[in-house]
């Protein structure tokens, strides 16, 4: 269930980039945001929770990451999950070259935060409680 977790994770970051890129593009395009974006931030939102899900369960299989900060990992990762729907509700939906930017700027921000958690070993590697 690690290796799920470790692979999930992975999927996050790359999609935080891609999201990150993508508004970038819209923004320097002057084009609103499409409603494919809108999709992409609910499939980074759900991906976000469902990695959380797995970490919640290898925390109640007994493991933990190896850095034992456990509560700084659920805060990170419950951050990641709400933060893109947060944005989108803040700015009440809209679409225009600065809303672009502010995704890209919160986009680029969760990549670096979350290579930030691996730096830390805040996701891994999971060990076994004693």
């Amino acid at each position: 269930m690690a290796e799920i977790h470790q692979i999930l994770f992975n999927m996050h970051i790359l999609y935080s980039l891609a999201l990150g890129l993508w508004a970038c593009a819209s923004a320097a395009r002057n084009e609103p945001i499409s409603g494919h974006y809108w999709g992409a931030v609910l499939t980074y939102a759900l991906l976000a929770s469902f990695t959380l899900l797995v970490g919640i369960g290898l925390l109640l299989a007994g493991f933990q990451p190896s850095s034992e900060r456990v509560i700084v990992y659920v805060l990170y990762m419950l951050w990641l999950a709400i933060i893109m729907p947060g944005l989108f509700s803040l700015m009440s939906g809209r679409d225009d070259r600065q809303a672009a930017l502010a995704f890209a700027l919160l986009a680029f921000f969760n990549f670096t935060t979350s290579l930030s958690m691996i730096e830390r070993q805040l996701i891994g590697p999971w060990v076994a409680l004693p």
